[in-house]
């Protein structure tokens, strides 16, 4: 159903249920069965893979977040078992317990059996609310092994537990209480052996990390709320508390605090417009970058949308009205563009709403009309302010904003030098690419390869019809520490730029893309991997559609070949080394052959291992949180020494084995 056909139903449901300004079962309107989802999860959660089964827990504690945007409720616990199983809970209002007046059966119950039953629907329950319209807790029920609900309301302690999305007793009074709120703990219905008929791919499990991330950010997000994550499953209690009293201002400065800032405290601004709230924080660094992140109703939208196209519009003006009032702008000058006052800023827009629009049904785009306005209007007037209050601080952002547009002019015209064309579109390819003959994209692949001698190897081994090689001379140059006019400067850069045809940045074209893998072949050891970061540092910052859109990948060639009579195997890490040994036994002693490189393999082992679709092994680079990886990127290759000394100290025992 897609969200229009759900607005108009909740609509027509509203006209024959009575809504009052209380959150009561009154208010829990019943939109459709929950049957469909054990048939189709993905429809709900996206997909049955990790990023699916961490999807219920964030559709629980959305539900907490919306008890809080009420005003009902200041901390959340969640907590990962050794079973396997989830807790959530907080001090919020608690589910409505009484008996809904369409179901006959208490409130709760129809939230957690009944898909598109919830107090999001109607405008009475909730003002503001993130989640997938209602259908969280159900979906979440619905996938669940198990599920059991406690609700702390009205001095009583409130239960009842669920196998498959289905009670297995009535809301039963267990006890009394002096607080309010709700706890859900839920037992993913993983499949196994045990468990055949799962819904969730075997094996899987829930990520410390990942949801560490989507719970600091949420309490960013919601500036005074108390979020605690603890995790049980392992020898130690690993435990991480948020709280925020600065919100965003504190986002901001954790985004930077890798870098060199402009000014110590970020430009903030708050404040209700038409019925929508709008919190914006920003900061100026040292860094080549934008790093500007939007969220609607604590939603990311990574898209943007009329939010960002509200602060774009506002910086813009702010900075170009404040530079022709002092002169620092010339009558001749050209007036700045948007990519000239956002680079280098780290910025952080946040608006909540009733009913936003969204672009799609992933929500990653924010449609509502009404938002560019009152973002435009806030946020022009702060920054206007705040210029006029701080002269040195605006002098400051000013120049950096002029350097900024000297260095695109500049990148514009080597840009231009990059694709100029002869008569033949062929004869504009680098000379160095051993292009392949087939032309559709989709089957074309290119290697990126470290060397002369391996570029040889490689070109020798290759399956020329859909194959291409570009080899590449020593490291390229570091785009973390330069700007976009430097970097094209670097004749490998130009040179990957030419044979991949999208061109970069603001001028990406994903159409004239001519080649759907993109594949870093580096030697298996440091120097390669440093190589391969500098490579995915230029994509990430310069092509990041490449890298979010799933066309770059690294290949995984073997670091071993071990040979024990007619045995013979290629062995990609030490840990796999140890096992084959084991396996084949060490007496006889078989002969172990350690790659240096990718230019000690013939073509044809080159092909065999690494190069081959039916026998290769290729790991696929995608960005599971485009801020974790802005900051790993400005962290390994910035200019900040300190913190990245910080990090391998405290990474140092993942290294097991070191080439020196």
């Amino acid at each position: 159903m897609s969200e229009q056909n759900e607005r108009d139903l909740a609509q027509e449901i509203e006209k024959a249920i009575q809504v009052t300004e209380d959150y009561g079962e009154e208010q829990i309107q019943v939109l459709e069965g929950l049957e469909a989802v054990r048939k189709r999860p993905g429809m709900y959660i996206g997909s049955t893979d990790v990023r699916g089964l961490h999807h219920l827990v964030y559709e629980i504690v959305d539900n907490s977040i919306d008890e809080a945007l009420a005003g009902f409720c200041t901390e959340i616990n969640v907590t990962l078992y050794k079973d396997g199983s989830v807790e959530v809970k907080d001090n919020g209002r608690g589910f409505p317990v009484g008996i809904h007046p369409k179901t006959g059966r208490p409130a709760v119950e129809v939230c957690l059996t009944v898909l598109h039953a919830g107090g999001k629907f109607g405008g009475g329950g909730y003002k503001v609310s993130g989640g997938l319209h209602g259908v969280g807790a159900s979906v979440v029920n619905a996938l669940s092994k198990h599920l059991t609900v406690t609700v702390y309301q009205d001095g009583k302690i409130h239960q009842q537990e669920y196998a498959l999305g289905k009670y297995l007793y009535d809301l039963k009074v267990v006890g009394e209480t002096d607080r309010t709120g709700t706890t859900i703990r839920f037992l993913p219905d993983i499949r196994s052996e045990d468990n055949p008929e799962g819904v969730f791919e075997p094996g899987i499990t829930f990520e410390h990390d990942t949801l560490r991330t989507r719970l600091r950010e949420m309490a960013f997000l919601n500036k005074g709320i108390r979020i605690t994550f603890r995790d049980e499953r392992g020898e130690e209690v690993r435990e991480h508390n948020y709280c925020y009293e600065g919100g965003l201002k504190e986002y901001v400065k954790w985004l930077n605090r890798h870098r060199e800032v402009l000014f110590d405290e970020p430009i903030y601004t708050e404040g209700l417009k038409d019925g929508i709230l709008v919190e914006v924080a920003m900061q100026y660094n040292d860094s080549y970058q934008d790093s500007i992140y939007t969220f609607a109703n604590n939603i990311a939208t990574p898209d943007g949308g009329t939010h960002l196209q509200g602060f774009n519009t506002a910086v813009t003006r702010a900075i170009n009205e404040y530079g022709r009032k002092y002169k620092i702008l010339k009558d001749a000058d050209a007036n700045l563009k948007r990519e000239d006052v956002t680079e280098s800023l780290t910025a952080i827009v946040s608006i909540k709403m009733e009913d936003p629009q969204f672009e799609s049904q992933t929500k990653s785009k924010l449609g509502s009309g009404q938002v560019r306005g009152v973002v435009d209007s806030l946020v022009t007037e702060e920054l206007s302010t705040y210029l006029e209050e701080h002269p040195p601080v605006a002098k400051a952002i000013l120049e950096r904003c002029v350097s900024a547009a000297r260095a695109r002019e500049a990148a514009r015209k080597a840009r231009e030098a990059t694709r100029r064309k002869t008569v033949l579109e062929s004869a504009s390819l680098p000379g160095k690419l051993a292009d392949c003959s087939e032309r559709d994209p989709a089957k074309c692949e290119i290697f990126m390869v470290e060397g002369d001698s391996a570029g040889g190897s490689a070109k020798g081994g290759r399956d020329s019809r859909f194959q291409a090689i570009l080899p590449l001379r020593g490291k390229i140059l570091n785009v973390e520490k330069v700007r976009l006019d430097r970097a094209l400067g670097n004749a490998e850069i130009r040179a990957m730029i030419t044979a991949f045809g999208c061109g970069i940045g603001e001028e990406f074209d994903e159409s004239k893309l001519r080649y759907h893998r993109i594949v870093c072949m580096t030697d298996a050891d440091v120097d390669g991997a440093h190589i391969r970061i500098l490579l995915l540092t230029f994509f990430y910052r310069y092509m990041r559609p490449l890298v979010e859109k799933g066309y770059v990948y690294a290949a995984m060639p073997p670091l071993y070949k071990v040979t024990k009579g007619k045995f013979e195997q290629y062995v990609y890490d030490d840990d796999e080394l140890q096992r084959v040994l084991d396996r084949i036994g060490r007496e006889p002693k078989p002969e172990i052959q350690r790659y240096k490189g990718l230019g000690e393999m013939s073509s044809q082992q080159l092909w065999d291992t690494t190069m081959n679709p039916e026998t290769r092994m290729m790991m696929q680079i995608t960005p599971e949180d485009a801020m974790e990886a802005d900051e790993l990127f400005t962290l390994l290759m910035g200019e900040a020494v300190e913190p990245r000394k910080q990090f391998i100290q405290e990474n140092s025992d993942l290294v097991k084995d070191l080439d020196v």
